[in-house]
C-alpha cells in the first residue's frame, strides 16, 4: 500500500526531505503523498522513513492503494531505473 498523510499533520516539514522517491509535497493545508511515487521506502529502506520521523503519527497506510511488497518493489524499479 502507499501511505497517506491525515489531517492531524502539523506541517512540521520533517517528512518531505526523508522521502527517497520525492512522493511527499506540500498540499493546500497539509503535506500529501503521491501514491504513484510512494513505495513505503521498499527498495531504499527497511521501514518508511516518513513514518519514522513523524512526530504526530499521522501517516497510515492508504486503503485506496493496496499493493504487495512485490508490487512496491516493481514500482521502485520503475521509479529509479534500477
Amino acid at each position: 500500500m502507499a501511505l497517506m498523510i491525515t489531517d492531524e499533520c502539523i506541517n512540521c516539514d520533517v517528512c518531505e526531505p526523508e522521502c527517497p522517491n520525492e512522493a511527499i509535497s506540500a498540499g493546500d493545508e497539509i503535506y500529501i503523498i503521491d501514491p504513484k511515487k510512494c513505495t513505503e521506502c521498499v527498495g531504499h529502506y527497511d521501514t518508511p522513513q516518513c513514518v519514522e520521523v513523524c512526530p504526530v503519527d499521522c501517516i497510515p497506510m492508504n486503503p485506496d492503494f493496496k499493493e504487495t511488497k512485490e508490487e512496491l518493489m516493481e514500482k521502485y524499479h520503475k521509479l529509479t531505473g534500477k
